[in-house]
């Protein structure tokens, strides 16, 4: 619409929408890991699938916390509450990859995520792509002030799922899952500790 008059109410109902996508993410992996206490035998517990766990619920949480910068946008435009909307539902689907409806045909959680390891790092990927899009919406200067460390853990990760799909050697997906998270938990401390 020509001429249209910003409202910052729009900006409240986006964030009711991002909120309960990643309120039923969140509830995915809490759900998995309570499977996981109530019938840990049954199970067959993987460290590194739970550590992906870990790196996913970080990467969700810090979505909720800096899509709070939304609110800078001063027009929204449909296509970029699709995208805002898409963009929170792959962190759904992430966590829909960790924590399958049904462990069915594999004999635990190992079986299941290297066998699955492709489509959830993939996930994983278009997140990060996604969020290079996503930090430009908010202006140039929100891009230009996270710092050279932006790009880098973002392209630094990348890489690193991207030998994830390809290398099912288990001490190599050990090594990529500990780079993943001290990339991420680092770039989070030092970025997001405050609004």
């Amino acid at each position: 619409m020509e001429g249209a008059i910003p409202n910052p109410e729009v900006f409240t109902h986006v964030r009711v929408i991002i909120g309960i996508i990643l309120g039923l993410s969140v509830s995915r992996l809490l759900t998995g890991i309570a499977r996981i206490i109530q019938h840990p035998q049954s199970k067959n517990i993987y460290i590194v699938h739970l550590g992906w766990v870990l790196f996913t619920f970080l990467t969700v949480v810090h979505f909720w916390w800096f899509e709070f910068y939304l609110h800078q946008l001063v027009l929204w435009k449909f296509e970029v509450y699709l995208f805002v909307i898409f963009f929170a539902s792959l962190h759904f689907l992430a966590c829909a990859m960790l924590f399958p409806d049904s462990m069915e045909g594999y004999n635990g959680y190992e079986d299941y995520f290297m066998s699955r390891r492709g489509w959830f790092f993939g996930i994983v990927i278009l997140i990060f792509i996604f969020d290079f899009i996503d930090t430009a919406m908010k202006g140039i200067s929100h891009f230009h002030s996270l710092g050279p460390e932006y790009p880098f853990r973002n392209l630094v990760l990348i890489g690193l799922l991207c030998a994830g799909i390809y290398l099912s050697n288990r001490r190599v997906q050990l090594a990529l899952l500990v780079a993943a998270l001290i990339l991420q938990t680092a770039f989070i401390l030092i970025q997001f500790d405050t609004i």
